[in-house]
């Protein structure tokens, strides 16, 4: 495994970040989900992200059980709020209300007294940033999080929560966006805002919900058991089953062996060429697709194999950056 520091903090977390927003407590029952964070921890990934509404507090307690054995200094957990974890009008949104009683929920789930890293799962648009933003340190300052990010923020918004953090003596260190070959609306504002304030990418679907494995083929069904296939996630890859696009994927496959890549390893690799990328994040049905996945790692391609990727997806990349929206009203 390879390392990197988040951002300009001195927080060092690895290269592959594992994640279980769709698996744990949801997609596969619980042996597998730990038989793959066992397999994550085996292949040197420290670093395990969630949140508290992936399979509505589910997510977490998985996670808290299968590392409540492990060294927790040795580890990086982080964290999300904002998504609705109950019925009621404050059970949602960066009130300070919401974001005090899910800290110690999402602890308490998780079994730790603190997380490295405390995330806005989006923006909030109907709680003042300088509201949300002392909520936020609050928890650091009371010892529950190290660090603060967000996830899906645009680059106004990421400056504006900057300015604050510094008055408050807190450090905004991450953004957590969609990012893949196929998805790279944060490479024409988000990233140059966060080169600037220091602040490093966690990206997640880095292989755009599996389409960039190469396993979905154009004129045919989504695989048994893929993502593609199932009734409930489905509708997070339906906008990439496109032949035009998935004839473009299986192009990579002769661009991948150059390397002597997979597609996958290939598109993994592709995003963490980006050196505003800190970590990508990776989920797993099964722990050998976290050992293939892990193969990704430090592996610099060739300025000509980076340039052929880019030069084959880009008629069907999406790159505006205005795709970066926050829910309104409050989701």
């Amino acid at each position: 495994m390879e390392f990197r520091h988040l951002g300009r903090s001195g927080l060092v977390i690895s290269e592959l970040v594992y994640g279980n927003w769709i698996t744990h407590g949801g997609q596969v029952e619980e042996d597998a989900a730990v038989a793959c964070v066992n397999a994550a921890l085996d292949a040197g990934i420290t670093t395990f992200d969630t949140a508290d509404v992936y399979a509505q507090g589910a997510a977490e307690e998985v996670l808290g059980r299968a590392l409540k054995d492990q060294r927790r200094d040795g580890l990086e957990i982080f964290t999300k709020v904002y998504w609705p974890m109950g019925p009621g009008k404050n059970d949602r949104g960066l009130s300070a209300k919401h974001i005090k009683e899910s800290i110690n929920n999402s602890l308490t789930r998780l079994q730790t007294d603190r997380v490295e890293l405390y995330q806005a799962h989006r923006w909030d648009v109907e709680t003042p940033l300088e509201e949300t933003m002392q909520a936020f340190a609050d928890v650091v300052h009371s010892g529950k999080a190290h660090y603060i990010g967000v996830s899906e923020w645009t680059a106004d918004q990421i400056r504006a929560a900057a300015e604050l953090a510094k008055d408050l003596k807190i450090q905004l260190v991450s953004s957590q966006p969609q990012y893949s070959a196929l998805w790279r609306v944060i490479e024409a504002e988000v990233v140059p805002a966060s080169e600037e304030l220091g602040i490093g990418q966690i990206v997640w679907s880095p292989l755009a919900g599996g389409v960039l494995t190469g396993k979905y083929k154009p004129g045919q069904a989504a695989p048994a058991g893929s993502r593609g296939a199932d009734p409930k996630f489905g509708r997070f890859v339906e906008g990439w089953l496109k032949d035009d696009v998935l004839e473009r994927v299986q192009q990579l496959g002769p661009i991948a062996a150059e390397v002597d890549l997979t597609i996958a390893q290939l598109s993994l690799a592709w995003v963490l060429q980006n050196p505003n990328v800190s970590a990508a994040i990776i989920g797993a049905t099964r722990p050998e697709q976290v050992e293939e996945n892990v193969k990704a790692v430090g592996v610099k391609l060739p300025e000509e194999v980076y340039a052929k990727v880019n030069e084959l997806l880009e008629p069907v990349a999406v790159t505006d950056p205005k795709e970066t929206t926050a829910p309104n009203p409050r989701a």
